[in-house]
């Protein structure tokens, strides 16, 4: 039996995400555990103020929404980036050096957790928000995405849905510590 408040992991072969019980999250605390196939999620939740991502920087990457995450892909030896959409997660390919170029300019982005942890970046609204979060973050907001769109552009609903979303998880996470970007300029 699970209590309310329980932990996940990844399926690493198919990017599923299982909830666990508390003993089974103990023994899956470890990169040894689960020979390789199992990966704990995180629970950290990391608000980056001050994080660096240009306007014309996000515009290459040719995202055709404002809501996007990144994680570093094990299997793949590679970054990926997707967006929610209704249809569910949506893959964009990112530039060559783009990653490279970010975590340049966000040094932060470098202690991810591979697979498990991702980059959230919230540009919808007007709004510049940036989050370090668990993975299982963005399949909720994808979730979100696909239950309550209505219509060609999503309907009053979802975007009340998305706003409470990013409300509750500024309320659940944390400042990041020490600097996100570096202090060059640009």
């Amino acid at each position: 039996m699970l209590a309310d408040q329980h932990r996940h992991t990844l399926d690493l072969q198919d990017h599923r995400v299982l909830c666990v019980c508390r003993a089974c999250s103990i023994l899956l605390d470890s990169e040894a555990a689960g020979g390789g196939h199992f990966r704990l999620i995180p629970t950290r939740r990391l608000r980056l103020e001050g994080f660096r991502l240009e306007d014309h920087t996000w515009d290459s990457l040719r995202i055709p929404v404002e809501l996007a995450y990144f994680f570093f892909d094990s299997s793949q030896d590679k970054v990926r980036a997707f967006y929610p959409s209704p249809m569910g997660p949506t893959e964009s390919q990112l530039a060559f050096g783009m990653w490279t170029d970010l975590t340049a300019a966000n040094p932060i982005l470098a202690g991810m957790t591979p697979d498990v942890e991702a980059l959230l970046v919230d540009r919808s609204r007007s709004r510049r928000n940036y989050w370090i979060v668990p993975i299982d973050e963005c399949y909720r907001l994808v979730g979100l995405m696909r239950i309550h769109w209505k219509g060609l552009a999503g309907g009053k609903e979802v975007w009340d849905q998305i706003d409470g979303y990013f409300e509750t998880l500024g309320r659940r996470s944390q400042p990041a510590p020490g600097p996100v970007a570096d202090n060059k300029g640009g």
